[in-house]
């Protein structure tokens, strides 16, 4: 991360304007792990053979795992449009996690700046993703329940339960703030713990942090999977007794 050994850098450094539109170290690693996943997938499913091995295999084991997961918990009807969701944010967050602990990260520099950093340490890319999943997650309640049942969620005639819908208003701009700031902090902290370490050991030492941050990586991936399904699935459906 740039200057790392010296300060902590929140804001991720600009390499570059295209037609005054800005491109971060971070925005160009999310380009680079998209790039990365539709190589991986073409891969994989290139040659689809009936006994599956090899990078087929293991995709099938990671994809049948996910949808019954979500076909656990959401149903067996909601799983087929929930699943393409979450297994996306799940795949590109673990990926994107995962290449920020590649070597050359925070060391090749353009123009001084460093040329990639990860893309989760930008608060702006964590909220980003917080706020597709919060939008996603409330297209997916209207279009299960209706505008109208949808807004009886938040707003009724009853004072008591105006009163609860406009707390439960709030809290769902907490889930965007609970989202985007878990994802950050971790990544973040990871980054600084790990930039420090390096810069007082040089080999052996650093690599029980590395271990720990991939572990790290792949947790703060399911975690935000999980939660955005657990919403997606919460908020699609009727209460016991509507207000």
């Amino acid at each position: 991360m740039n200057k790392m050994e010296n300060t902590i850098v929140l804001k991720p450094e600009i390499l570059g304007y295209f037609h005054n539109f800005p491109i971060a170290n971070t925005l160009l690693v999310s380009w680079i792990v998209m790039v990365v996943l539709i190589i991986v997938s073409f891969l994989a499913t290139r040659k689809v053979q009936m006994v599956p091995n090899g990078l087929q295999n293991l995709f099938e084991i990671i994809v049948d795992f996910g949808y019954t997961t979500v076909e656990d918990l959401a149903g067996s009807s909601k799983a087929k449009v929930f699943f393409p969701i979450v297994m996306t944010f799940f795949l590109f967050i673990l990926f994107s996690n995962w290449i920020g602990l590649l070597p050359g990260f925070a060391t090749i520099k353009f123009h001084g700046e460093p040329l990639l950093r990860s893309m989760n340490s930008d608060l702006n890319m964590t909220l980003a993703l917080a706020l597709v999943s919060a939008f996603l997650t409330h297209a997916f309640a209207i279009r299960y329940l209706g505008i109208a049942d949808y807004l009886k969620r938040w707003f009724t005639l009853n004072p008591i339960f105006l009163f609860v819908g406009l707390l439960e208003l709030v809290g769902e701009v907490t889930k965007v703030v609970s989202l985007s700031f878990r994802l950050f902090g971790n990544i973040f902290a990871g980054e600084v713990v790990l930039a420090t370490v390096s810069t007082i050991f040089a080999f052996i030492a650093p690599l029980p942090f590395y271990f720990l941050e991939i572990i790290v990586g792949f947790v703060q991936a399911a975690v935000f999977m999980m939660l955005t399904l657990v919403f997606m699935t919460l908020l699609s459906e009727k209460h016991a007794a509507e207000h």
